[in-house]
Formats: structure tokens, C-alpha cells, sequence
């Protein structure tokens, strides 16, 4: 893929929104898809997104918002998909395997698809048969709210050809984003997924009023739960500690822009799942994301103390405190 080609982003949430800002920078034409043609409108009259990060300015002269996803693929060389995981399939349900074919698709999506349980990197191989090294993963550690108010944020771009990896890297590189390439697809992924789901632990624990010393305790257990299962699934060599793994756990285990830590804190005060997510309005990627890796892990049998408490507790209905006493008798 060479520079100059088509760029669309997929999806209309704040991670969307902030994938749009972030290629504003350097590309002068962005489409960009978005379910609600409301939300469409709302854009091309007053250049901000009504429902998301509505403080970020888009510029009209680059993006053109779009609510055809057809015309949105068949113009567009490079596509971001930045749309929840449970939703992806009915996203793309009209697409077919031609209109993706010569593409090369990037997932900013943190989470698996559910049903298939498959990272989206797989889905879209085995779904719309594009090759392994025409789909590539972006990963943080970064949040959208701080890419909004343009504070130094860090993303990892990667794909098995690293040279479309480092194309969009220069494409994202910009003064407040600073961008590094990676080929382990694999690994970045689910760790992104993984992640999700120890933040929603960290929640539950700050919920249930635990303090500082036990969420590093938390977390640093976390890491190594997350390097067993990445190193099971795609055994190749890679250091837990990049930023892309380690960073992008931390991030999400401790901010306050954290969706995943939030849900888990409604949790652990005493809220149940449904009212959470309804008080919410938006979309906790490690809720689905338990139980997929629940039924992934059926298959490895990797140790997952941190996950499968938190399965425990949002599907199996058990007592979020007793459950995290329990677990931390486990941690070291």
C-alpha cells in the first residue's frame, strides 16, 4: 500500500472520533462511517460529533462523515475499524469478501467478536478472507479523552507486513501522538482484550474500597496473566513489558477515563450489570470480553484468577466481595 491511498474510519463512538482527529493532522481526505445518519448531519452543520468527544472540531475540509458503509469501503484503501466488538458482524453483514479484497484493515476494536470468539484480526481472515498481512492492530497505551485535549499519547501499530503498520504510523504520528510498529498481531490483541477485563477487576476492587496497595498488587499479577495467556496462544518472543502490553494495562487499570474500571467500580458499589450499563451509555468492551475469553480458555486451560473472578461475579451472579477475598488470597 503506498502513501496517498483512501483512509476510512468505521465507527462513531469516541474511539472513532478520536482516530479522526488523530489522521486530521496528516491526511487530507478522511470518510468516515457512522451508523446514525442523525449523527451524520449533526457533524456537516456543526462540525462536532453530538455524542462523543463533542469538544473535538472536525475539519470538513478533510473528513467527510457518511452514513453508506458500501461507498465507504469501495473508496477507501486503508480502514480503521473502530466500532464495539459485539457489534461488528452486524456492521459489516451487507459487506462482502470482494469489497474488502485488496484492502488493508487496521482493528482499533478491544475486544472479541462474539459467537465465532475470535479477535477481530482472525474474524477478518476467516470472515472476509483478507490475508494475515493485510490486517493490522492498534492498540494504545492512549484514551480518547486525552487525545481530544491533545496530551502526549502513545499508539502501537501492528501488522505481520510491518511495512503497512509503519505507513499508518507515519499517517497517526503527529504532535501529541507519538506511534511505534510492531509485528505480533496475536499478542497485541488479545492482550488489548485481556486488559479490558483486569480493569473492570481494578473497578470492582476500588468499588469495594480496596485500596492503592492492592491494586498494584492487582495489576502486577494482571500482567503476568496476561503474558501466560498471549504466550500460549501465539508463542513467539516479545517483552511483556512494551508499552503495548504493560502501558496499555495500566492505563486502563488506573484512569479516571477508564470505561472498563467505571462499570467495574458501578459493580463493586452495589450496582448490577444492566443498571451499570444503562447509566453508562456506552459500551464496556470487558463485559463481553469475560466470557469470550471464558470459552477461548476452555480450550488452553491457562491459570486466569483475575478473569475468571470477574466472570464469577458478571455472569454467575456471585458476591463481588467475597469473590475478591477470595482472589486475593491467590495474588503474591
Amino acid at each position: 500500500m503506498e502513501s496517498g491511498k483512501q483512509i476510512a474510519v468505521v465507527g462513531g463512538g469516541s474511539w472513532a472520533t478520536a482516530m479522526v482527529k488523530i489522521l486530521s493532522n496528516n491526511c487530507d481526505r478522511i470518510r468516515w462511517w457512522m451508523r446514525s445518519q442523525e449523527a451524520v448531519q449533526s457533524i456537516q452543520i456543526n462540525k462536532h460529533n453530538p455524542a462523543y468527544l463533542s469538544d473535538v472540531e472536525i475539519d470538513l475540509n478533510k473528513v467527510v462523515p457518511t452514513s453508506d458503509l458500501q461507498s465507504t469501503i469501495n473508496d477507501s484503501d486503508l480502514i480503521i475499524l473502530a466500532v464495539p466488538s459485539a457489534f461488528l458482524d452486524s456492521t459489516l453483514s451487507g459487506i462482502s469478501s470482494d469489497s474488502l479484497k485488496g484492502k488493508v484493515v487496521f482493528s482499533a476494536i478491544k475486544g472479541i467478536v462474539p459467537g465465532p470468539l475470535l479477535i477481530v484480526g482472525e474474524y477478518l481472515h476467516r470472515h472476509f478472507e483478507i490475508p494475515y498481512d493485510q490486517i493490522g492492530v492498534i492498540t494504545g497505551p492512549c484514551h480518547a479523552e486525552e487525545v481530544a485535549m491533545e496530551k502526549l499519547s502513545y499508539l502501537t501499530l501492528a501488522c505481520k507486513d510491518t511495512a503497512h503498520a509503519a505507513l499508518l504510523a507515519g499517517l497517526m504520528n503527529c504532535r501529541y501522538i507519538r506511534t511505534t510498529v510492531s509485528d505480533d498481531i496475536y499478542g497485541t490483541e488479545y492482550s488489548a482484550v485481556i486488559k479490558n477485563i483486569i480493569a473492570i477487576a481494578s473497578g470492582i476492587c476500588h468499588g469495594l474500597g480496596y485500596g492503592d496497595n492492592f491494586q498494584a498488587v492487582l495489576v502486577s499479577n494482571a500482567i503476568q496473566e496476561i503474558k501466560r495467556f498471549v504466550d500460549t496462544v501465539s508463542p513467539i518472543g516479545r517483552d511483556i513489558k512494551d508499552s503495548a502490553y504493560l502501558g496499555d494495562l495500566l492505563v486502563t487499570a488506573y484512569s479516571q477515563f477508564s470505561r472498563n474500571r467505571t462499570f467495574g467500580s458501578m459493580i463493586g458499589k452495589g450496582y448490577s450489570v444492566k443498571s451499570a450499563q444503562l447509566e453508562m451509555n456506552m459500551v464496556a468492551e470487558g463485559y463481553y470480553a469475560v466470557k469470550c475469553i471464558s470459552e477461548l480458555n476452555s480450550k488452553y486451560q491457562v491459570e486466569l484468577p483475575i478473569c475468571s473472578a470477574v466472570h464469577e461475579i458478571l455472569y454467575n451472579h456471585a458476591s463481588p466481595r467475597s469473590t475478591m477475598q477470595a482472589l486475593s488470597q491467590r495474588l503474591k
